[in-house]
């Protein structure tokens, strides 16, 4: 059973202003996003001031004794009936019966709009009283005449009153609700409610268990995660400086919760990870999205290019950001998407998208870009406060590709594996880490062919040496002519652009 539901202070707020209005004024509106207390806050208003109480249960009552598109009609006479016995007239859900009748689909268009306007003018002459609760925005006929009132976002104080009314006071005491809002500022009085009821009938409701909770209910990235292949940052070789920035501007933020409280931390807003093709830009990307599982959301050519709502897309993937905050919003290829792109108000709607990470409750979503040639970026983009930190990866020096040829060298059997290391990361000079996998693939592929063809093998190394020449070859061709550049319709998704470009 729950305990005593007390009201959070954000909707403490609306309901004292509701009540303070009420000798004022003739019609009010409480509005309010789904699960934020809406219903709650106007029962509590309800025992205070007395009069009919009117929601969903008594309108579908109503409803049932009149021709099924009667919806008008069944409304005005449930508030009539009200409205002649009580001189103050509670209605919630009010956007129970508008998402009905402002549907494409429903043909009487505008009727409820006379019925709000005749029972609003009849309740003045009468000087009665009407409370509207509704999610999102009122009708017209309210919004010219009501004062309105509308539920604040939940702070990390307004979940210690949800999760009291349904865990034991012991365990309510010792939750520690700073932590949870900081994992998760972006929940309603229902996923509280329903996170707590679940963990309390698993046994003891404790901050750890209740983080995980959200984790895997409501904090959901758009990646799926088992489909990326696994990276972490000790496989990404000669950029270890690279790595330091990403930990201490990126990281620690997410992951010490003591230490972002202590000095109110943020990961930056905006980071520019830039370098040649190959040089691990996308790995990174890897390497964040298992490190931060669902505070990871891709942004690249399958969610924008070639659709008709992809200003939608983005604002979803952007809106889930900022709920499950604090997060990284990837966007991987930004010079792709941009290059040779008519489309002037996609960047303009990206703009307004990072400016918009400004206010307070978005300060901690940061936006990741990679590009190869960021002059292909748009200018505005760049300029400083959007782009707070600038990383760059480079070629790997010869200490970076031992490292990366031998990692790769130690999960091939022999006598591939006898292949000399330090030869191939001499001969390998101006070589990517990609091309690197690429040419010990080659190699084993070379070698493999002789043995199938039955003839002599040569020395290891002599393989690997012939996939570096051709590597070579392809990129000397690739400088002489430029490639077509990629079709937007046919975009390269995030687990294969990792297996093939960086």
């Amino acid at each position: 059973m729950p305990n005593e539901v007390r009201l959070t202070p954000a909707q403490e707020a609306a309901a004292k202003g509701l009540l303070s209005g009420i000798p004022a004024g003739e019609v009010f509106v409480l509005q309010g996003q789904p699960g934020m207390g809406k219903t709650t806050i106007l029962r509590k208003v309800h025992a205070v001031t007395g009069g009919a109480f009117l929601g969903a249960r008594q309108f579908m009552t109503e409803l049932a004794g009149h021709q099924p598109l009667a919806i008008e009609e069944a409304f005005l006479n449930m508030l009539d009936s009200a409205l002649m016995n009580h001189d103050l007239v509670l209605v919630d859900d009010l956007h129970l019966v508008t998402n009905v009748v402002e549907s494409f689909r429903y043909h009487r268009t505008y009727l409820l709009d006379a019925a709000l306007t005749t029972v609003l003018g009849e309740a003045s002459a009468q000087h009665k009283k009407l409370i509207f609760g509704t999610a999102g925005e009122a009708p017209w006929p309210l919004r010219r005449r009501a004062y309105i009132w509308d539920i604040g976002a939940f702070g990390a104080e307004d979940y210690e009153p949800v999760c009291a009314a349904y865990v034991d006071l012991e365990s309510s005491a010792e939750l520690n609700y700073a932590r949870i809002y900081r994992f998760a500022p972006g929940l309603n009085a229902y996923q509280l409610k329903n996170a707590c009821t679940w963990l309390g009938r698993q046994g003891i409701v404790t901050t750890d268990g209740l983080v995980e909770y959200l984790k895997a209910q409501y904090l959901k990235s758009n990646v799926e995660i088992d489909e990326v292949p696994h990276v972490d940052w000790t496989e990404l070789q000669g950029v270890d400086d690279l790595i330091h920035m990403l930990e201490a501007k990126i990281a620690l933020p997410f992951e010490n919760d003591t230490l972002a409280a202590q000095f109110n931390l943020k990961p930056k807003r905006g980071v520019l990870l830039a370098g040649p093709p190959g040089t691990g830009k996308t790995t990174i990307g890897r390497a964040l999205a298992h490190r931060l599982k669902s505070k990871f959301f891709l942004i690249d050519g399958t969610a924008i290019a070639g659709t008709d709502g992809f200003y939608d897309e983005i604002q979803k993937i952007f809106e889930a950001a900022k709920r499950n905050a604090p997060s990284v919003i990837f966007i991987d290829d930004t010079d792709v998407i941009f290059e040779g792109s008519d489309d002037r108000g996609l960047y303009r709607y990206l703009l307004t998208m990072l400016d918009g990470l400004e206010s307070a409750s978005a300060g901690r979503v940061c936006v990741m870009m990679t590009a190869m040639n960021v002059s292909s970026l748009p200018q505005a983009m760049l300029r400083s406060g959007r782009v707070e930190l600038w990383l760059e990866t480079r070629l790997p020096g010869l200490e970076a590709r031992t490292s990366i040829i031998r990692s790769i060298l130690a999960t091939v059997p022999d006598p591939i594996a006898t292949a000399d290391v330090a030869k191939l990361a001499a001969a390998s000079k101006g070589l990517t880490g990609a091309d690197l996998k690429a040419v010990l693939e080659d190699g084993k592929l070379l070698f493999a062919h002789d043995l199938a063809r039955g003839q002599p093998v040569r020395p290891v190394d002599e393989y690997f040496l012939e996939a570096i020449e051709t590597v070579r070859s392809n990129h000397s061709r690739y400088t002489r002519r430029k490639p077509l550049g990629l079709a937007r319709g046919v975009p390269v998704g995030f687990a294969a652009a990792v297996c093939t470009t960086d």
